[in-house]
Formats: structure tokens, C-alpha cells, sequence
């Protein structure tokens, strides 16, 4: 499979370069020339596969010839070493948990799937390869820990000082070996915009290899879609209408469940969930795509003004709004509604959801209001005691610390403070 980039300024190129580059050199979004759907047997007979036999024939195209058909195996049977449950809350709601991996959090798939991507593509090399990521919350975590250890592969995360939760930072801030933090002074936004400008900057490309692991990079991107084939799986005998929910900021997420419609999954909609970071929600009422700076709420994992990958799913709908808008809806809501909505899963359930989960939950009802047939799953992406502050605010029981919360707690947080992208380069550089 080669990648073409969406600014269409670029050669095409492989997967593997694809891979170690991140970005391509017009700035574009690396994306795939060609999808080609499965047949209608896969989905027909999905209940008899594994998840890592799901894995490895949805994302098989995308990544040969680079990779052998027995390493993918081995990279998708370790990336998924953990479950992907589905709960269903009555006849209409559900919720697919993604916080069962090492740091609790849904990119674990796309960070443990990556690395080893770049593990294997880098087992020959006798070059460094640094890896910038930009995070808002969870991926510094996620890719800190996918990426621990490995060999040939320095990681550098940059963190919006304060805005992130304390167990977050504790995740991306106490590993020490490979994994370095630098702690912005700015937002999210501010942080990708410094990663971006890294690899178009010569003064650093031309004495080190970068590359990221931001859902931008198609190695994080793409194994995404698993999980939404897995829900499906778990789903198909007892509903017709499966519409997903997606807490979304950067929207790589819920564009990878419209890749694997692509591919033939029987999902009749998507709904993009959005705290008051509203830019999508905005465009599918105007059709003007407006960006903005970000806005800091207790869903700080989707607190982005500018979402990288809208391009991708406007890309898989041909740049046809009609078509984009009968396949996605979008709603925003408030920090109130979202402590509101945590209460009300929490009283009606018996469930407790974090403030990204509690988002989707809301979209799902919303979509609901004028679709009431639909059977809406939306996603848990996070466990909820990684924001503790503002789930004991509104759940009113203590909550216990899972294995992999617990091991951080008491660690000490190591980060570098910088101000602003030369602060970023002067790091790099030495």
C-alpha cells in the first residue's frame, strides 16, 4: 500500500516511510491510495474470529508489503493483550470500555501498535529515531508506555502545563529511560503546532530523524478501527442499527471507525461528541469550517480548537458535504451538562463514566431524540479514576485506584519547562 498527502504536494510513498515520517513534506496528512473492502463473509462470520485474527485481516492492506504477514501477526496479537467489553445500559445505549490496556486510555492500541511498527522497521537501523507527540491528556501516557524500552527510539512529549489531570501527567512524567516531557506554557493547540513545525524545520531534520506519534502518523491512526469491528462482533445478533458516539477532539478516533465502514462495517452513523471545543459541531450546521483557540474543560483530552484529522474524514466522503453529513452527526456540551450526565449514568445505571465518556453518552441521547430505533454505543475512553477530582465531585462514593493507577501515584514527576517552539528546538538540538 503506498499513502498519497492530502495537500497533494508530495511523492507518495510507503507505509514503512509513511511510518517514520509522521507528516509528509508538504504538511499534508499521510492517507491511503486505495481502500478495498472486505468481503461480506468477514462480517457474516465475525463471531468465530479472534481479535487478533479481526486485526490482522482489516489492517493487512494498509501495511503490506512493509511488513510480513507473521510480524503482523505477532504485532497485533501483543498490541491487543487486553479486552474490549461492551455494556450495554437498555435497548438503545451501550458503551464500548477502551480503558482495559496499561494506561487506561483507548490509545493504547494505536501507541502499543506503532511502536512496534517502528521497532521493527528500526531493528536495522543504527540511527536514532525521535519521536515528537503532542498530547492533550492521554496519548503522552499511552505512547510513553508503548514506546518504553525501545530500542533505537528516543520519545519526546510535549504536555499543556495545568491542563492536563495529575494522573495523567503522573503517566508520561515518571518512566525516565527513553521518554522525555517538556511542560508548554500553552494549549494543546499549542503543543501540535510545535511538532508540526519540527519536522519542516531543516536546522533539525537534516541531523535527526523525527517522526510522530500523534494520530497525524498512520501507525497510530489506523489500528483504531479495531475495536469498533470488535463492538460490532459483540453487538450484531442483538441490533440492527449500531450508530457509534465518539467523544472527539482530534478526530482521529471516530475517523477510524468511518475507515472500517469503509471497509464494509454495518455501521448505519457516527455522532462526533464535543465538549465546547465545537469547530466540527459548528461546520455540520454553517458549512464553515472556522478554528479557534481551544478552550480548557474537565474533558481535556478533546479540548482542541483545531482537529487534525476533520481533513481525513472529509477525504472518505470525497469532500461531498451531503455525503458527510448523512454519515456523521455532532453535538457539543457544557462542563455542566457533562457533571450532569455523569450523575444521571451513575443514578439510572449504576455506572460510573469519565467526563469523555459522560460527552459521548450525551451525544448518544441527542442522536437518540430524533432516531429512536438506533441502538447508539458510546465510547469509554478513559477510566475514570484518571480524573478523579471530578469524578468524586460528582459520584458520590469513593472510587478505587485500578493496578496501573496505583503503580504511578507514588512517583516522582520529571519534566523540562519550555515557552515556546525555539524552547522545543534548543532541547532538541542539544
Amino acid at each position: 500500500m503506498n499513502y498519497y498527502s492530502l495537500n497533494k504536494q508530495a511523492p507518495n510513498t510507503s507505509f514503512k516511510n509513511a511510518v517514520i515520517k509522521g507528516l509528509a513534506p508538504d504538511k499534508g496528512l499521510y492517507f491511503p491510495e486505495s481502500i478495498s473492502p472486505l468481503p461480506k463473509v468477514f462480517f457474516e462470520n465475525i463471531e468465530s474470529l479472534s481479535h487478533a485474527e479481526i486485526a490482522f485481516e482489516t489492517i493487512k492492506q494498509f501495511v503490506s508489503p512493509d511488513i510480513p504477514e507473521d510480524v503482523l501477526k505477532q504485532i497485533v496479537t501483543e498490541t491487543l493483550a487486553f479486552e474490549f467489553p461492551v455494556i450495554s445500559f437498555n435497548e438503545n445505549i451501550s458503551t464500548l470500555e477502551l480503558f482495559h490496556g496499561p494506561t487506561m486510555a483507548f490509545k493504547d492500541v494505536g501507541a502499543r501498535f506503532m511502536a512496534r511498527c517502528l521497532g521493527y522497521f528500526n531493528k536495522e537501523n543504527t540511527e536514532e529515531i525521535t519521536v515528537l507527540v503532542a498530547t492533550s491528556g492521554d496519548t503522552g501516557g499511552a505512547v510513553a508506555n508503548g514506546f518504553l524500552g525501545v530500542k533505537g527510539v528516543k520519545v519526546v512529549i510535549l504536555y499543556p502545563s495545568g491542563k492536563v489531570s495529575d494522573i495523567q501527567e503522573k503517566q508520561l512524567t515518571t518512566l525516565g529511560q527513553n521518554i522525555t516531557a517538556l511542560e508548554v506554557d500553552g494549549t494543546f493547540d499549542d503543543c501540535q503546532n510545535m511538532v508540526k513545525n519540527a519536522f519542516l524545520d531543516k536546522a533539525l531534520t537534516n541531523h535527526m530523524q523525527l517522526t510522530s506519534a500523534n494520530s497525524i502518523n498512520v501507525a497510530r491512526w489506523l489500528p483504531q478501527l479495531f475495536y469498533f469491528i470488535f463492538a460490532y462482533r459483540q453487538l450484531k445478533r442483538k441490533y440492527k442499527d449500531i450508530v457509534f458516539s465518539v467523544p472527539s477532539g482530534n478526530f482521529g478516533n471516530v475517523c477510524a471507525g468511518m475507515m472500517a465502514q469503509q471497509l464494509g462495517l454495518p455501521v448505519a452513523h457516527f455522532i462526533a461528541s464535543n465538549n465546547e471545543n465545537n469547530v466540527v459541531t459548528e461546520y455540520l450546521k454553517s458549512q464553515l469550517y472556522n478554528p479557534k483557540p481551544s478552550i480548557q474543560t474537565i474533558s481535556n483530552a478533546m479540548d482542541v480548537g483545531d482537529p487534525s484529522n476533520f481533513i481525513r474524514i472529509q477525504n472518505i466522503y470525497k469532500n461531498n458535504f451531503e455525503s458527510l453529513e448523512q454519515n456523521l452527526s455532532s453535538y457539543s456540551f457544557s462542563d455542566i451538562q457533562t457533571k450532569a450526565a455523569m450523575k444521571e449514568i451513575y443514578n439510572t445505571y449504576n455506572y460510573v463514566a469519565d467526563p469523555h465518556g459522560a460527552v459521548g453518552y450525551l451525544g448518544a441521547k441527542s442522536y437518540l431524540e430524533s432516531h429512536p430505533e438506533a441502538h447508539c454505543v458510546f465510547l469509554e475512553t478513559a477510566h475514570p479514576t484518571k480524573f478523579l477530582d471530578v469524578v468524586e465531585e460528582v459520584i458520590p462514593e469513593k472510587q478505587g485506584l485500578p493496578t496501573q493507577i496505583e503503580a504511578v501515584m507514588g512517583k516522582v514527576k520529571v519534566s523540562i519547562k519550555v515557552k515556546n517552539y525555539e524552547g522545543l528546538k534548543r532541547y532538541l538540538l542539544k
